[in-house]
């Protein structure tokens, strides 16, 4: 058996698992579910269910039917929108995202998030007190040391593995691990702590979190206590002086298939190879797409088997297509070696994308309402992921405020602007290849301006981008007037273009809208000064003007120092002191605030 392959273990990450999030966003919107039976129905099936609904014996992708004989009073919501999920996840994702440094959080579905908080945990590990750890405190900000949680650093937060070691006993000295890896992972156990508690207190939702070094061990750690629980998988991570590495035995009793980053068919080959390595000479074995459908081989079997390591699993795993290196990557991942970085999500995707299959669709008026009913989602998740309130213009009083029956509310701009415009279908009997359906068509076309009104409800919008483009795509792809029968539609759009603004990540600035912004801040200075009855609030001397209209001979500041360099300008009635002509507006709106 080959040597375990060497790791780093610099890194601290977090894997957020929300709990039951699909149930939990109908109970977070109606908190009186929390307590009773919930099912999420999508076509007739229960496509996921709360705890509540599990302990009496629901699971998932049970059929509605089965599921209401087994608990009648069942609560069952519709899911098939994924509006509010999307919505959700979405604001969960920002809520996290503001705590952790640099942003490095990543999305996975809608409801997992990794966080690398490696930078916060480093720093704090540096503050530590090691003369009184039990008053410790996380310091969140660098810039203000008072932004933070008080904790006790003499004890992991949480459940840990081994659930029964005793951290004095742990060799923290070893040259095998990366210095101070426990008092790292239990700094950060804390941090985990109080971001799922700020999750709940803030949001309504709990969470399920892992601790570890790398996205594949804390994804796996932190399943083994659930729901609304944390677990942290302690050093030493190899083996050293008779010590067993606690990765490994970890590691050890999961089923290979259970392993992030082997697919389906990296398992079956492995499967295959451990079963024929395993059956007494001459017996038959089964084909490798029948061995073991169901069998339980663990990450122990593979590792112990005879000669197993990275050449053999490239023996067993390569040939055409396979990716270089494959049987290195595969003994690493089984020994939990996995340097995937957190890569930080964006706040714009690349493309969005709506689809639906269908029992039976084949005739142009039906394609037109399921068209009609896709587009309508797929203008809602733009306006979802793709807007965002702007919240550094001030309306004016010429510009009315947005308002949906509530509390006045920002005006709302684009982040970005998608150009293309896609639609996709597939028929019923299309050909397969490996199992998989095949021959799916695509048509494209330039996304209309006119999406991107915001005073123009969806459906109209809907309909109307249906009628002079989406209809007329189909037909391109489908010029036969009957006779197919479609199983899929998809509706997407494309080529996404980041809006200019003043956002934070934005690729430039509209110079426009900033002069709009000064404009509009000097105008309600002026208005101010006026207000108040102090000098410099003629019409005159509008400060906007030498901002946006300056031209030739207009007397502004540059040009305007006398002889002696002094540059001209007037006395304050108030002060006596000189001030610039481009400064007066600012100067009596300093001495119109009260002290």
């Amino acid at each position: 058996m080959a040597a375990a392959p060497s790791r780093d273990d610099r890194r601290i990450i977090l894997h957020f698992d929300y709990d039951c999030f699909y149930a939990a966003v109908f109970e977070v919107e109606q908190p009186a579910l929390k307590s009773l039976p919930l099912a999420v129905q999508q076509k007739q099936i229960v496509v996921t269910c709360n705890y509540e609904a599990r302990r009496r014996g629901l699971r998932k992708l049970q059929l509605i039917k089965e599921a209401k004989q087994i608990c009648p009073d069942v609560v069952i919501v519709l899911g098939e929108d994924l509006t509010r999920f999307r919505d959700a996840s979405k604001r969960l994702f920002h809520f996290l995202r503001s705590f952790v440094w640099a942003q490095r959080v990543e999305r996975l579905g809608f409801d997992e998030l990794f966080l690398d908080v490696t930078e916060m945990v480093d720093y704090n590990v540096d503050l530590l007190n090691r003369h009184d750890l039990e008053h410790s405190f996380f310091h969140l900000d660098r810039q203000e040391p008072t932004v933070g949680f008080d904790y006790n650093a003499t004890q992991v937060h949480g459940s840990t593995y081994p659930a029964d070691l005793d951290p004095t006993g742990l060799n923290r000295g070893s040259k095998e691990e990366v210095p101070g890896l426990y008092t790292r992972l239990l700094v950060a156990s804390h941090l985990a702590g109080f971001l799922r508690g700020q999750l709940e207190f803030h949001m309504g939702y709990t969470a399920t979190v892992g601790i570890s070094t790398s996205k594949l061990l804390a994804k796996l750690i932190g399943n083994t206590h659930k729901p609304n629980n944390q677990t942290t998988l302690l050093p030493p991570y190899a083996a050293e002086s008779g010590v067993e590495s606690h990765v490994v035995a970890f590691l050890d009793a999961h089923e290979i298939r259970k392993i992030p980053g082997l697919g389906s068919k990296l398992t079956r080959k492995i499967i295959a190879y451990l079963t024929k390595a395993s059956a007494p000479s001459g017996s038959e074995l089964p084909s490798e797409s029948a061995s073991d459908a169901n069998g339980t081989k663990t990450v122990r079997d593979v590792r112990l088997c005879a000669g197993m390591g990275p050449a053999l699993l490239d023996r067993i795993l390569g040939g055409p297509g396979a990716p270089k290196d494959i049987g290195a990557r595969v003994w690493g991942l089984l020994h939990g070696v996995d340097p995937a970085p957190v890569i930080p999500a964006g706040d714009v995707p690349t493309q969005i994308s709506i689809e639906d299959t269908y029992g039976r669709l084949d005739t142009l008026e039906l394609v037109r309402r399921k068209l009609i009913a896709l587009t309508a989602s797929l203008l809602r998740r733009m306006r979802t992921d793709l807007t965002e309130q702007d919240l550094e213009v001030d309306p004016g009083p010429d510009r009315p405020v947005h308002t949906s029956g509530g509390p006045q509310q920002l005006p709302v701009r684009w982040l970005a602007h998608p150009r293309t415009l896609r639609l996709s279908t597939r028929l019923r009997h299309a050909g397969t290849e490996g199992g998989r359906l095949v021959h799916r068509t695509s048509r494209s076309e330039p996304l209309p301006s006119y999406v991107f009104s915001l005073d123009e409800s969806i459906d109209a919008l809907a309909e109307r981008l249906v009628h002079d483009s989406l209809l007329s795509m189909f037909r391109k792809l489908h010029p036969e007037k009957s006779g197919w029968d479609l199983q899929l539609l998809n509706v997407a759009v494309t080529n996404m273009v980041d809006g200019a603004g003043d956002r934070k990540h934005s690729s430039g600035r509209d110079i426009g809208k900033m002069f709009q912004t000064q404009s509009s801040v000097i105008k309600e200075a002026t208005a101010l000064v006026k207000d108040a009855g102090l000098p410099g609030a003629s019409p005159e001397t509008e400060g906007s003007r030498n901002i946006v209209d300056s031209a030739p001979g207009d007397e502004t500041w540059e040009d305007s120092d006398g002889d002696d360099g002094i540059p001209c300008g007037m006395n304050c009635d108030i002060c006596g002191a000189l001030i610039p002509q481009f400064a007066r507006e600012a100067h009596a709106l300093y001495h119109a605030v009260p002290e």
